[in-house]
């Protein structure tokens, strides 16, 4: 490897531990997702007081908004064990009977992007998280039989992007889901100068909230760009976050004043200038921009339909006023059709 290349992958494994270590421990210390945490500290309370697991949990939403995070502060609140794994990782179903039969009463397993679970896999968890049984078939033909064995109380707790892809009988057997919302700019700011004091970071309050409003509403990116401007701040600076070093540092990394990155600006721009402003097709954008249709879906697109530069109708994506007037792009009266029905 590169001097260059290890030095990227140091930086990455850096990030890494300090996100680890910037996650909060307890209900009490997180920041934000308010009717979130009320309705989890009742169901969290009433299981300790039963003195039994707690009820499976489905998280969804959009991506580093806090699920990872609040499957292991569950697991802190409930002094149990949590076991992590992702839906891509079971392949077979052999690889999640090993992992079930390891867990213990009590444990929590934890699966990351569980709508990507295959049909196999899906069919051993149900009877697993229903009735805490596994089915192992042993031998094949006419002398094949079926050994069920039971399991400890334990735990399943999904984290999901795409909840329409997560098959009905799997989502039923999660006795609660729970949709996380985009963060406000009074709690990332909170966010960012809470983090900045634990990486001993100077950051001053007007530099804290010039960060928090780049930040897109997602604890992840507001954590990534913390750290770049620091980089920029030590580098370039006197090693303190003021407003005008942390408004020279992400002009310099193209995040403008709402949080949209060049990708962002080249998707509005697309629908905009190739197709007279939608609607159009996700395929479609994906060929003209370059970038995949599913990362376009699932990261790009809920920010832009929040931030309202961006609709879903049943036709396609239709790039809204605002949007034009972010772009500094003279809106053609006739290229954005009459409201339709939006899917969502």
């Amino acid at each position: 490897m590169s001097e260059e290349g290890r030095l990227v992958a140091g930086q990455l494994r850096r990030d890494d531990r300090e996100n680890i270590a910037l996650r909060p421990k307890s209900l009490h210390s997180m920041i934000g997702q308010d009717n979130l945490r009320e309705r989890l500290s009742i169901i969290i309370e009433a299981a300790r007081l039963r003195q039994e697991p707690i009820d499976h949990i489905l998280f969804h939403g959009p991506p580093g908004l806090g699920k990872t995070s609040l499957a292991h502060v569950i697991a802190n609140e409930m002094g149990a064990t949590v076991r992590t794994t992702a839906g891509p990782s079971i392949e077979r179903a052999g690889d999640l009977a090993a992992i079930l039969t390891h867990l213990k009463k009590g444990d929590i397993l934890f699966i990351d992007e569980v709508h990507r679970l295959g049909k196999a896999v899906g069919e051993i968890l149900y009877p697993a998280m229903e009735d805490f049984v596994l089915d192992i078939v042993i031998g094949k033909g006419p002398a094949a039989k079926t050994v069920r064995l039971n399991l400890p109380r334990f735990t399943v707790i999904g984290a999901t992007t795409e909840l329409a892809l997560i098959a009905g009988p799997l989502r039923d057997r999660f006795g609660e889901n729970f949709h996380l919302d985009y963060y406000t700019p009074e709690a990332m700011q909170i966010i960012i100068t809470r983090a900045a004091g634990m990486l001993n970071i100077e950051i001053e309050a007007a530099g804290a909230a010039e960060i928090a409003r780049r930040s897109r509403g997602t604890p992840r990116i507001g954590l990534r760009l913390l750290r770049r401007v620091r980089d920029f701040a030590q580098t370039r600076a006197d090693g303190i976050i003021t407003q005008p070093v942390a408004d020279e540092a992400l002009k310099l990394m193209n995040i403008d004043y709402l949080g949209l990155d060049e990708i962002d600006r080249r998707i509005l721009r697309t629908i905009i200038q190739k197709f007279n402003g939608g609607p159009v097709g996700v395929e479609t954008i994906s060929a003209a921009t370059s970038e995949d249709s599913t990362t376009i879906s699932s990261v790009y697109e809920p920010y832009l339909i929040q931030t309202g530069f961006l609709k879903l109708t049943k036709q396609g994506r239709v790039a809204m006023p605002a949007a034009y007037d972010h772009l500094g792009i003279a809106q053609n009266n006739n290229a954005v059709p009459p409201v339709q029905k939006e899917l969502f």
